[in-house]
C-alpha cells in the first residue's frame, strides 16, 4: 500500500543514494525497470535476519546468487502478493537461470511476522523463496541498507496497516546493486526477459 506523497519517497532515497554524476539510460527506461548504466548505486550491504525456518541468515549467505529483494508484510492486503506472484511466475520462466538467483522477501512488520507465519505465507508462492524476519532494530537497519520507506498507521477497524515502497531489487552474486524494478509495471512476461538478460551463464 503506498499513500501519496510517501511513494514519492523511495525516488528521493535511491536518486540521493546514487549521487550526482549517475547516467540514465533511456532505452533501459522502455523495458520492466530503469537501469544504472553508469556509477555505483549504494543500495544494500550487510544484514543479521532469520529466515522462515528459523535460521539465523546472513547477506554473505547469498554470495554466488544473483538477489530479487522485496520488502513487504503478510498482512499486505494487495502490492506484496501482486509482487510475489508476478516474482514466482517470472521465475518459472527464467529456465537454467533459476538455479543463480533466489527471490529475498523481508518482513517491515517483525511484530506480525514471525518465521512461522512467514512459512505459511510464502508456501503459497513456492519453495524458491526466503523469507526473512528479525528484531525490529534488524529490520530497520536493513531497510536504511536498501532505502526502504515503511510507516505504521491505525485501521478503523482496529490493528494496523503498513504503508511502504514498494520496489523489487535485483542485486549482483558480489552484492552490488544491478537495478530495480516498480511494482506498477511489474509483468512476469518482461521481468522474465529482463532477467535472462541481466542473469550471466
Amino acid at each position: 500500500m503506498i499513500r501519496t506523497p510517501q511513494a514519492l519517497l523511495p525516488w528521493l532515497f535511491l536518486l540521493v543514494a546514487l549521487g550526482g554524476g549517475l547516467l540514465w539510460s533511456a532505452s533501459e527506461m522502455a523495458g520492466p525497470g530503469h537501469a544504472i548504466v553508469s556509477g555505483t548505486a549504494e543500495v544494500g550491504g550487510p544484514f543479521a535476519l532469520v529466515d522462515q525456518n528459523g535460521k539465523p541468515r546472513r547477506e554473505s549467505d547469498f554470495r554466488g546468487l544473483y538477489r530479487l529483494v522485496y520488502f513487504g508484510y503478510t498482512n499486505c492486503p494487495d502490492v506484496c502478493p501482486t509482487t510475489l506472484a508476478a516474482i514466482a511466475q517470472a521465475f518459472g520462466k527464467i529456465g537454467a537461470r533459476k538455479t543463480k538467483l533466489v527471490p529475498l522477501f523481508i518482513s517491515i512488520d517483525p511484530e506480525r511476522d514471525s518465521p512461522k507465519v512467514l512459512k505459511a505465507y510464502l508456501s503459497a508462492f513456492g519453495p524458491e523463496f526466503v523469507g526473512l524476519t528479525g528484531s525490529t532494530s534488524a529490520v530497520n537497519s536493513v531497510a536504511r541498507e536498501y532505502r526502504v520507506y515503511f510507516a505504521r498507521h491505525p485501521l478503523a477497524s482496529g490493528g494496523y496497516a503498513v504503508d511502504h515502497s514498494s520496489l523489487l531489487y535485483l542485486m549482483a552474486p558480489d552484492g552490488s546493486f544491478v537495478t530495480f524494478y516498480e511494482d506498477q509495471s511489474l509483468e512476469p512476461d518482461a521481468l522474465a526477459a529482463d532477467l535472462r538478460k541481466r542473469i550471466r551463464g
